[in-house]
């Protein structure tokens, strides 16, 4: 930022935690006056550090598969039912009845990571006008557009010459979107097919058909709907990507969350099978939240969206270990050599084993992976503390400038191992919250640093799906990270993302269907952070005037460019939704009486930040404090 902004956001910084105290007073003293002084000369400033504020992503709530990244067909390869035949191949179902088609699975594939094709017999002699076949829902409904294209890839086996139709459909099956023919092809070995399907109508809970009038028997395998215009054709949903663009973070956490460990072992995340061709990535269950993914958004996706982020990427890996501890401690070093390698296809050549892998997808570039999380909630587990000294000595031998974090708590104790910084997570009631937002003050300045990679207010009562209470007191308790930045590097609210026909948790920061999505007041709340900018916190039922005194300014505000922006909302549990997306948002207006001494009103219960522009500043000075600053 340029030096103007980075100096008011160092005065406003300290009207924070001052008035977010004064505030609680004034509520229980029925006191709904209060003042602050403040000396914002740049000798008493501090630097506030890059990484604060970023954002963590897990495969919960449907948060990739059928959300962020933009595949349309779900269980595309047939897989979600495992290995064996005849297999659950849901949502697909078929067109026709038992006397004119006859659907199973076997294990024909040409895909040796993901051997299970789908057989399809057409029984019919004279077969209805519109064909038999199957159909895909997608995850809920495809979203399919008038003016938008979809490409539409997959692999097919017939012995027989085949007349096949491919389809977009409204979800009754009796609007048709889109038509493309299959026919004249010799598909005796495992054909690719690829198609673009462009609508001429527009309906949210679209399915893809694959349907045919000619009796035979039709394989089919890994099927594949993308719309065209991704996010720079990197597969992403553009308005969710957009979203996140919004909170400009300066870091993401990656796989999770507890979809890293699984359940059990087998089901954990292993990055290997979630990079090269899409094709040939098995999948897997997420056993922990109860589904199955494609992975789609696999391990390079991750990178590539830390990068489309401009944020720095942080892996968390699996250290061997379970939720049920499934591990068998002498087999740890596989696990190692597997993170190491992990490494190498993120930071290394384009020559070397792994690098040359990604290379191969498209990114010859090095991505800047410097933080690695040693596990996810693993500390108190049997194994944990050992497993983590060998992932922690033979990472620090490959890679000494990589940042390493521990599961283990080191904000009442001193850790026992090494570490640079240590996890911590906390979801609770939005009463409690708001009294953590001193949880930092007394903790260590020397050793790892904190990275608070999971908070939100949990508690049903405090949050419903997402209320102006809960942001209330997160922004208290960011408020109170960014007191103790000197020893808080990080912090992330989780869940991100929850597709409404999936609230496995709740609330989330982001809420979204096939066509649709807003942000809770959580979401918003995050946006006040996005630089370091002087906010307050009025967690009372009170209005408070509030008097400013300021020195050491050095410019004189600038009145007309000056503003303030209140988030608040007529009731405390108020919540956004599909039908009010912009129920509980931000609302920016003038400050025409911003000034070195200056009134204002706080309303009840609200979140209020104070923009002072400042009159113009030399060239010189801005060169010598181009970084944020809090006094």
């Amino acid at each position: 930022m340029g030096f103007k902004e980075t100096f008011f956001s160092a005065f406003c910084y300290l009207l924070l935690f001052s008035v977010s105290c004064k505030c609680l007073a004034a509520e229980l003293d029925m006191v709904q006056t209060a003042g602050l002084e403040v000396d914002a000369s740049w000798n008493l400033s501090r630097k506030i550090p890059d990484t604060l504020f970023g954002l963590f992503f897990e495969e919960i709530n449907h948060a990739g598969a059928g959300g962020i990244w933009a595949e349309l067909v779900s269980n595309r390869g047939f897989e979600a039912g495992g290995p064996h035949t005849p297999s659950n191949i849901d949502p697909w179902s078929i067109i026709g009845d038992e006397s004119s088609i006859y659907v199973t699975t076997d294990c024909s594939s040409c895909f040796s990571q993901n051997i299970v094709a789908l057989r399809m017999e057409i029984l019919c002699d004279n077969c209805p006008a519109s064909g038999v076949g199957i159909y895909n829902p997608g995850f809920w409904g495809m979203n399919i557009e008038e003016g938008k294209a979809y490409n539409l890839v997959m692999y097919i086996r017939s012995l027989e010459s085949v007349e096949l139709t491919a389809s977009l459909t409204c979800s009754d099956g009796l609007q048709n979107l889109a038509s493309v023919s299959v026919q004249g092809i010799d598909l005796s070995n495992w054909t690719k097919i690829e198609l673009q399907l462009l609508p001429e109508g527009t309906c949210r809970t679209s399915r893809l058909e694959l349907t045919s009038m000619r009796k035979g028997i039709i394989w089919f395998d890994q099927v594949s709907l993308m719309p065209s215009d991704t996010y720079k054709g990197h597969g992403f949903r553009k308005e969710l990507l957009y979203m996140l663009l919004e909170l400009r973070p300066q870091f993401l956490r990656f796989p999770g969350g507890c979809f890293v460990e699984g359940d059990w072992l087998r089901n954990a995340f292993r990055w290997r099978e979630t990079i090269g061709p899409w094709e040939q990535r098995p999948g897997h269950f997420g056993d922990v939240w109860n589904y199955w993914t494609d992975d789609g958004l696999g391990y390079y996706e991750f990178l590539q969206l830390s990068e489309d982020l401009g944020a720095s990427p942080i892996w968390v890996f699996n250290v061997g270990i379970s939720h049920h501890d499934e591990v068998d401690t002498t087999i740890i070093e596989p696990f190692v050599k597997d993170v190491l390698d992990s490494l190498e296809f993120a930071r290394g050549s384009a020559e070397s084993t792994w690098g040359s892998v990604r290379a191969a997808m498209g990114h010859p570039e090095r991505f800047p992976l410097k933080y690695v999380a040693i596990g996810n909630e693993d500390c108190e587990k049997e194994f944990y503390r050992g497993n983590y000294l060998k992932f922690y000595d033979a990472i620090h031998k490959a890679y000494p400038d990589i940042q390493m974090i521990s599961n283990c708590d080191g904000s009442s104790r001193p850790l026992a191992h090494p570490a640079d910084l240590y996890d911590f997570h906390v979801y609770t009631s939005a009463a409690n919250l708001f009294i953590m937002k001193n949880k930092f003050d007394r903790t260590s300045r020397i050793g790892p640093k904190v990275f608070v990679s999971e908070y939100a207010v949990n508690e049903q009562r405090d949050a419903g799906k997402g209320s102006l209470l809960a942001s209330l007191a997160e922004a208290a308790f960011l408020t109170g990270l960014e007191k103790n930045s000197d020893v808080v590097q990080m912090a992330s609210y989780a869940p991100l993302f929850v597709n409404d026909n999936d609230r496995t948790w709740n609330p989330d920061a982001i809420v979204f269907n096939s066509w649709q999505q807003y942000g809770t007041p959580s979401y918003w709340m995050q946006t006040y952070f996005r630089e370091s900018s002087g906010s307050i916190v009025n967690f009372g039922p009170n209005a408070v005037n509030f008097t400013i005194s300021s020195r050491g300014l050095q410019a004189g505000v600038n009145t007309a460019k000056s503003t303030v922006t209140v988030l608040t909302s007529g009731n405390l549990l108020d919540e956004n939704s599909f039908s009010e997306p912009n129920k509980v948002v931000p609302v920016k207006s003038e400050l025409p009486d911003a000034s070195e001494e200056m009134e204002a009103v706080l309303a009840p219960y609200s979140f209020t930040s104070f923009d002072l522009a400042l009159d113009q500043y030399s060239k010189l000075v801005a060169e010598m404090f181009p970084t944020k600053c809090a006094n």
